[in-house]
């Protein structure tokens, strides 16, 4: 069986934090958890790109969480 204890840390607060904090200031009202572990990897790695890599793709390193989750936060 596989278990989730992979713990990631970028900068001063773990990647768990920062997606936990992004999702709690959009206003999800419910535990973030699910959505975490369905995002963790496309999260893991835009982390991992580069900046030039990012920026191909139109993104700024600070919007990797608003990019990976645009699809559940679109108007």
């Amino acid at each position: 069986m596989t278990r989730d204890n992979v713990q990631i840390g970028m900068g001063h607060r773990s990647l768990n934090s920062r997606i936990d904090v992004f999702l709690s200031e959009v206003g999800f009202g419910m535990n973030p958890g699910q959505l975490r572990r369905a995002k963790l990897r496309q999260i893991i790695a835009l982390e991992c790109a580069s900046d030039a890599e990012l920026a191909a793709l139109g993104i700024a390193r600070d919007d990797i969480l608003s990019f990976v989750f645009r699809d559940l936060l679109a108007a």
